[in-house]
């Protein structure tokens, strides 16, 4: 790729992200798109003031500085940990990157530049001359990278134990703000036996944990099949929504029209009776299947155990409670909102099955894919597509046209192919048989992580598919260094744009919201503008921003020392992204559960894995430029990084992974000399675990409202 690829991928991104902001900025101070941009807010009543003045229709960046003023301590009391380490996360890249961007261009960049000066002038076509590259082999001044490698490498893992230190102390202290919610004093319970007398799963667990637990056994809830009532829920909710945007379409067409036909208005007041009906009738029977007989049938071996205190719930869950393993399997229950009901159908002993189907599926789908990745680097390998494929000669006699075919059009293409990686392994992730739903995100992160580490890095490092590149590596292990650090510093220009593309247009999109845009634009041309709107609320999407941003995070430490002039883009780019998930965190949308910082180990493996595989690509690095010795001394490094992964599991990941019993036993203290719990939270605590079709149905045409038919 040469300069006038690189600078016109450069131009049109950052063309498009200052039109896309300036729209932005002016569409979010509309009232009539509040729902869109506001959404989050809305659905929390709070006031929302916007300008009368002709100002509203102007491009103004108060929406940037605002995201500078927010402090880490509001942001996490408004949002939890689980969206402040999105934050972190972008504000690490910033710090990290800005050192070695310091380092980089004051130091390895001129080292780079001036390293063969006889040929400097035959390179100027591409940005070798900026890369380890243009340095010729057996210099000393190759012992300067090692240097830097072993700086970026250290400041690295500093950062990181510094930032798992910091998020393991908000943990405990988020721990202790939350700590009277029912997930900490319930476990969930799984493989419950048959009790042969009454033909029934819940007289069993009665009798188990009053026998063992007598004294902070407090009650159960068990769980049904109640996939028919869920739907039938459904249907009533839809109903409901049929029945208000009728009311509401009939009343903003008598405001616009004030000769509406009264034969129209009995029409649809006819239709609205129907509906109403036909909603009574629906709750009747919700009613019928919720009553005790119906359910009996439908139960499931599995249950919620609530306990009288907090320590009682952490030991139960983390003991084996039978002689047989497959038997009283317990752990502690997620929080109320975060558990996968679904999941909670599939029997345990299955689960395994299930997540060797889910890995299986999400292998193929990666090397698969493998298949438009190597066609996009055929695109971006003009010379080599002229060759390949004759009648593409005709783009170069365009002005212009080669350099954005070459330069802009790969990296978009390839963000258009990957868009659908995320949502796809989501769906894999959910059918795992996790019981949280936030688990079931966190594998989709991971999973989406190593398909973009296989296929958009090194795919598209070494250009060819994927099954030959295993082929080649398990028959010849020896020159993976060698192939990996050959292709690495060729396609230095490549990231670059991609990193643009992502970066510029892709945060850009993110914060406009193109497709709600143009869904509410159409809804409110057919519904008519005086409708009321309900906001557009989503939850967070944790498996679509964190494997992105870590990619970023693996090409940034992969190029720090080998081409540097990558780092100054990677700062804009975390510098936005960090202003964009700002707003939309505090403006769009909403975190539908709190795991106090569960994301964060992943994150740390993320990035440490970029950081081994960076000190492996040096390691080739060296070998090709006759320098035996610095590659030696690198594998030292290699092992002081990994010996650092391990001090780190063991030092901050149990504190992630269970719940002490000292921190248990203290609040349990605290609560008993305060007298804080009684009868009535732990029966809140039972009921909040009860399957969404067994809850209370109220809905505004039915005359009263019902209550579960069952209890513990």
């Amino acid at each position: 790729m040469n300069p006038h690829s690189l600078l016109a991928s450069a131009a049109i991104n950052i063309a498009l992200a200052l039109i896309v902001l300036s729209l932005f900025s002016i569409l979010k101070k509309q009232p009539s798109l509040a729902s869109i941009y506001y959404a989050h807010r809305l659905s929390h009543h709070h006031y929302i003031h916007f300008d009368s003045s002709l100002h509203r229709f102007l491009p103004s960046i108060s929406w940037i500085s605002r995201a500078f003023h927010v402090t880490e301590d509001d942001f996490l009391q408004s949002h939890g940990l689980d969206a402040l380490v999105i934050i972190r996360l972008f504000k690490f890249g910033i710090k990290f990157f800005a050192v070695c961007s310091l380092v980089g261009l004051v130091v390895l960049l001129p080292i780079n530049y001036y390293g063969v000066k006889e040929v400097r002038d035959m390179r100027y076509s591409t940005m070798d001359s900026f890369t380890i590259s243009n340095v010729p082999r057996g210099s000393r001044r190759l012992w300067v990278h090692f240097a830097c490698l072993c700086f970026i490498s250290f400041y690295g893992m500093y950062l990181l134990y510094k930032e798992y230190k910091e998020i393991s102390i908000r943990r405990m202290q988020q721990l202790q703000s939350l700590k009277h919610r029912p997930d900490r004093f319930t476990v969930v319970v799984r493989e419950i036996p048959l009790c042969l007398e009454h033909k029934a799963y819940d007289c069993c667990v009665d009798h188990f944990f009053s026998k063992h637990y007598p004294n902070t056994y407090y009650s159960y809830q068990m769980v049904y099949n109640t996939e028919n009532l869920d739907e039938l829920m459904d249907q009533t909710q839809s109903l409901e929504r049929k029945i208000d945007e009728l009311k509401e379409t009939s009343m903003a067409r008598k405001h616009k029209n004030k000769m509406f036909l009264l034969d129209t208005s009995q029409q649809q007041t006819s239709e609205v009776g129907l509906l109403e009906e036909k909603l009574h009738a629906l709750c009747q029977k919700i009613h019928q299947l919720q009553c005790k007989d119906m359910l009996k049938k439908k139960e499931l071996p599995v249950a919620f155990v609530t306990f009288k205190s907090r320590s009682a719930a952490a030991v139960a869950a983390q003991l084996q409670q039978h002689s047989h393993p497959l038997l009283w399997v317990t752990e502690l229950a997620p929080e109320p909102r975060d558990v996968s009901w679904r999941n909670l159908r599939v029997s345990y002993r299955v689960v395994p099955l299930y997540k060797l189907g889910v890995v299986i599926a999400a292998s193929l789908l990666t090397v698969f894919f493998a298949i438009p990745v190597t066609a996009v680097q055929g695109i971006a390998r003009y010379e080599k597509l002229k060759k390949w494929f004759p009648p593409v000669m005709v783009v170069q006699f365009i002005p212009g046209l080669s350099s954005i075919v070459t330069g802009y059009l790969p990296s978009v293409v390839l963000k258009g192919f990957i868009y659908i990686v995320p949502f796809a392994m989501f769906a894999m992730a959910k059918v795992a048989g996790w019981v949280a739903r936030s688990k079931e995100e966190i594998k989709a992160c991971n999973m989406v992580f190593y398909f973009l580490v296989g296929n958009v890095f090194v795919v598209s490092v070494l250009s060819g598919s994927l099954l030959d590149i295993i082929g080649k590596f398990i028959s010849h292990p020896k020159i993976i260094t060698s192939e990996l650090a050959t292709a690495v510093s060729a396609q230095a220009d490549f990231f670059v744009t991609y990193i643009l593309t992502d970066g510029l247009s892709g945060f850009s999109l993110e914060v406009l919201q193109p497709g709600l845009l143009i869904w509410d634009t159409f809804k409110s041309c057919i519904l008519g503008c005086q409708r009321k709107k309900s906001p557009y609320l989503y939850s967070l999407p944790y498996f679509r921003i964190i494997p992105f941003v870590s990619l970023s995070i693996l090409i940034g430490l992969v190029y720090a020392v080998v081409a540097p002039l990558l780092l100054p883009f990677l700062i804009v780019y975390f510098c936005l992204g960090y202003v964009v998930y700002i707003n939309q965190i505090q403006d769009v949308y909403e975190t539908t559960y709190e795991t106090c910082g569960q994301y964060w180990p992943y994150i740390h493996r993320h990035i440490l894995i970029a950081i081994i595989l960076m000190q492996i690509t040096m390691i080739g690095l060296f070998g090709l430029k006759l320098k035996p010795a610095a590659s030696i001394l690198t594998i030292p490094l290699l092992f002081i990084t990994l010996m650092f992964n391990e001090y780190c599991k063991m030092r901050f990941l149990p504190s992630f992974d269970h719940y002490s019993l000292e921190d248990a036993a203290e609040n349990d203290e605290l609560d008993e000399k305060c007298g804080r719990l009684n009868s009535e939270f732990y029966e809140k605590s039972v009921n909040a675990y009860c399957p969404p079709g067994l809850r209370p149905v109220s809905f505004a045409a039915t005359e009263s409202s019902s209550t579960p038919l069952i209890s513990s």
